[in-house]
């Protein structure tokens, strides 16, 4: 399982991705779309996000090395690009990356523990093997922002440490990684589901003008996290 997010890793695919969050109390469940292309190994990659019947426009994501752009970001003006260090942003969201960076959650996939064979599913009209793990606390919290991670550190303190997260892993049958998923179930519901296809794929990106060109504290918009 680690050496199928491994080769992954290394790959250039097309990320379709939706993450599904509900407060506690709430019967109201947030989704967020991420789709476009990446490439993993480079570093590089554009992805579109959209929240879902929010009536707010989707920006768009441009990852090159450890910054990434942001077009349509409420932080900045109009016909701007918004700029944030990539190895710096922090998320304010349970199971949801820092700037959506699907990097983020391979590299969470990889801690997991307890793993077990689930048998084999169908995915993107292919065969898999679909494995199942949990991650610990600090592996679900990394590189969140102090105030949020307090709260859940509080909540799990109350509650104790008995809703685990799990990660969910299917592979192909050329050893890789194409989907993978965290979930939890708990007193705050949150799902995030990754999908990989058209593996190899060219992914064409470059910088905007520096002119437009705006530099922002990273998670700043709901849409970036």
């Amino acid at each position: 399982m680690r050496a199928a997010i491994e080769r992954t890793s290394t790959e250039s695919a097309r990320v379709d991705e939706k993450i599904e969050l509900q407060s506690a109390g709430s019967p109201t469940t947030y989704v967020f779309s991420i789709s476009g292309t990446f490439d993993l190994a480079g570093d590089r990659g554009r992805l579109t996000v959209e929240f879902e019947d929010s009536g707010m426009d989707p920006i768009e994501e441009v990852f090159l090395g450890d910054t990434v752009y942001v077009r349509g970001s409420r932080a900045v003006e109009e016909g701007t690009w918004a700029s944030a260090a990539r190895s710096e942003a922090l998320t304010r969201y349970f199971l949801r990356a820092p700037l959506n960076d699907p990097e983020h959650l391979l590299h969470q996939m990889k801690a997991m523990r307890q793993v077990s064979h689930e048998g084999t599913e169908q995915v993107n009209g292919a065969p898999t093997v679909h494995y199942r793990g949990t991650i610990d606390h600090a592996t679900a919290t990394l590189r969140m922002t102090a105030e949020t991670k307090h709260g859940l550190d509080a909540r799990r303190e109350k509650l104790g440490d008995n809703t685990p997260v799990y990660a969910d892993v299917w592979v192909d049958g050329k050893g890789r990684a194409v989907q993978a998923q965290l979930s939890c179930s708990g007193v705050r519901k949150a799902m995030t589901t990754m999908t990989l296809t058209d593996f190899g794929t060219r992914v064409k990106v470059k910088a905007p003008s520096t002119k437009q060109i705006v530099p922002v504290p990273a998670g700043e918009d709901v849409l970036l996290a």
